[in-house]
């Protein structure tokens, strides 16, 4: 059983976390996680975003991938390692100058919660076929995820409705500071360099613009900056999806590392292979 995972290949994460909206859905969460005060404040203060512009985006999605496809050996390795790192951060409140724990059990359910809720609202919006009690055993299931980086099950959302009512608990701490402008600029035109920086301009409008579309209309607000029109999102969403499969050798030809997913079939088999049809039913 340690060789299928922590969730296995009869779990909707294994089947929703392979499908290509997920690269938005991540993108998305990263605007949501600045609308946090206190958690902007931690990654602005400790990531070299800046310097390594596309780092902190990989690191999180080799961690999904490897909590998701790899071993239970290997998902609680990765997750032992990132506890390590929020253990020996802290961060200084920019209103109040007090200095907090960047593994505050509050902080890491915000952090959790925006990244779960952006997966599923972006893949349905790309047209992935879920249906209400998909998302709820997905949610139910990544309070696995939730306890590899020190949370408590039992607190985390493990349905739409629980979900719906935590971020609706929380908005009112949530704002528009000048570390979120910084990371709502580097979203958009992240500072790449070589020959990664010609697709800048196109990555804005299909990426770094599309998924702050996605958000909440509430938090387009917060920021105060206008999305694309609702149905234009949504069509745009719907063909990145359609259109990754046909990128795949583009990505291999640049160098991109073997998914987890990929890693994952050898080890198990060709049965064991992410699909929407084989969703729980």
């Amino acid at each position: 059983m340690g060789e299928r995972g922590l969730f296995g290949p009869d779990s909707v994460t294994w089947q929703l976390h392979a499908d290509p909206a997920m690269w938005l859905g991540g993108v998305r969460s990263l605007y949501l996680q600045a609308l946090h005060p206190r958690a902007v404040a931690a990654i602005v203060q400790n990531s070299d975003f800046r310097t390594d512009p596309l780092g902190r985006l990989k690191r999180t999605a080799d961690f999904v991938g490897v909590t998701t496809y790899g071993t239970v050996q290997e998902a609680h390795a990765a997750s032992a390692r990132v506890r390590a790192v929020h253990r020996a951060l802290r961060a200084t409140d920019p209103d109040t100058g007090e200095t907090y724990r960047i593994d505050d059990p509050e902080l890491l359910l915000w952090v959790h919660c925006a990244e779960v809720s952006s997966f599923l609202a972006v893949v349905r919006r790309a047209g992935y076929p879920l249906t209400k009690a998909h998302a709820d055993r997905y949610l139910h299931e990544q309070r696995a995820t939730a306890a590899l980086v020190g949370l408590d099950p039992d607190e985390v959302p493990g349905s739409t409705d629980a979900m719906r009512g935590y971020l609706r608990e929380i908005r009112p701490l949530l704002r528009r500071t000048p570390d979120a402008d910084v990371i709502y600029a580097f979203l958009h035109r992240p500072p790449l360099r070589g020959r990664l920086a010609l697709g800048v301009p196109l990555y804005e409008p299909t990426i770094g613009h599309l998924s702050y579309s996605l958000l909440p209309t509430w938090a387009h607000h917060h920021y105060g900056r206008s999305p694309y029109p609702r149905g234009m999102t949504t069509a745009l969403a719907r063909s990145l999806r359609s259109a990754a499969p046909h990128l795949r050798g583009v990505i291999r030809a640049l160098g991109a590392p073997e998914p987890a997913v990929v890693a994952a079939v050898r080890r198990l088999g060709a049965w064991s292979a992410p699909s929407p049809h084989r969703l729980p039913a």
